[in-house]
């Protein structure tokens, strides 16, 4: 079983995932937490002030954008 985080650094580490400029992949990594995880983190912080309105439309907006260019580059592959 993996290590129990406090909520203060699940709240920290949803601050920097949002604020850094860093991808979610690395600050999962350089945390040693999973993506996955920290994406939980992400989504069970939205309600609370530890997220903005603005940083979560912009989590949103991300989360599109990276399903957009993953159908897109699925499109280009069969087209090869």
């Amino acid at each position: 079983m993996g290590l129990k985080r406090t909520d203060e650094f699940r709240a920290d580490a949803v601050r920097i995932a949002l604020k850094s400029g860093l991808t979610r992949k690395q600050v999962a990594s350089d945390l040693g937490v999973g993506l996955s995880t920290l994406n939980k983190w992400i989504l069970a912080h939205r309600d609370t002030d530890v997220v903005s309105d603005k940083d979560l439309d912009l989590v949103r907006e991300n989360e599109r954008l990276r399903l957009e260019n993953r159908i897109l580059k699925e499109e280009r592959e069969i087209l090869k």
